[in-house]
């Protein structure tokens, strides 16, 4: 078996956070900094991200089965599990598949429905990285600019980036799996899956990941669920307006602890 990596902080109840496609444990650290002040916070790295095992082999029931494994190891009784985009997608899978480990689920910008793939683009860049000839963070943007005009999207793929020799840089996910694998990302949640554990959605107000039209699915699959709008955010919502997601957050946690 092979154990996610993660950065643990604090005390207290169990928090798990899951980042989202591309991302890492560390792209939240400012939040754990706050919430680890009550919660002993876990930073997860997904498989094929962050420092985390590559596998040719990806899709939610593997994160799901990882995400297991790693709540075994630690001895985690019942956890409140945060997930943002795909790491939403995979705690929506655990809650619905092992209920009695989760304390209350919280999902960041996401819906139980299919997305159709649409990483394309940003795939298509990175693949156009060529680390046998770049040999720095600046040159590795130039090539990434060609693909994508936005700075933040930009910044946080160059995040990944890390030295793996004197003279050699490389991504921190399993670049090769993630294009193979890509379509397993919008996987819907399976129907007549359910969880009627507390369960808290948050939107970004300027995002179109969840839909007036997905609230119904939501109800069908999480009984207790409310929706919480973060206004002035996108996707990236706990980046984007950090003190109200956060708000929001801690809010939630404290009703159900």
């Amino acid at each position: 078996m092979q154990l996610l990596h993660s950065k643990i902080q604090g005390t207290g109840q169990p928090l798990l956070i899951l980042h989202g496609y591309f991302g890492m444990g560390d792209n939240w650290k400012s939040q754990a900094n706050n919430l680890s002040k009550k919660y002993e916070v876990h930073l997860i790295d997904q498989r094929n991200h962050g420092r985390s095992f590559h596998s040719d082999d990806f899709d939610y029931e593997l994160l799901v089965e990882d995400l297991k494994n790693y709540v075994a190891h630690y001895k985690l009784e019942s956890v409140h599990l945060l997930g943002h985009s795909m790491g939403g997608k995979t705690a929506m899978l655990f809650a619905v598949s092992y209920p009695e480990k989760v304390k209350s689920l919280l999902v960041a910008d996401i819906a139980p429905k299919n997305y159709p793939p649409h990483h394309h683009q940003i795939l298509e860049a990175l693949n156009a990285v060529d680390f046998s000839k770049i040999k720095l963070r600046n040159e590795v943007d130039a090539v990434l600019k060609n693909y994508i005009n936005e700075e933040g999207v930009r910044q946080f793929l160059l995040k990944n980036i890390y030295r793996k020799t004197k003279t050699e840089l490389a991504f921190r996910f399993n670049l090769e799996s993630l294009t193979e694998n890509n379509s397993e990302v919008g996987e819907p949640l399976p129907a007549f899956a359910e969880f009627d554990g507390p369960t808290l959605f948050l939107k970004g107000g300027n995002s179109g990941y969840i839909a007036a039209e997905d609230e119904g699915q939501i109800k069908a699959h999480f009984s207790d669920s409310e929706i919480v709008t973060v206004k002035n955010a996108g996707h990236w919502l706990h980046a984007e307006n950090p003190s109200d997601f956060l708000k929001e957050v801690e809010d939630f946690l404290s009703k159900h602890n």
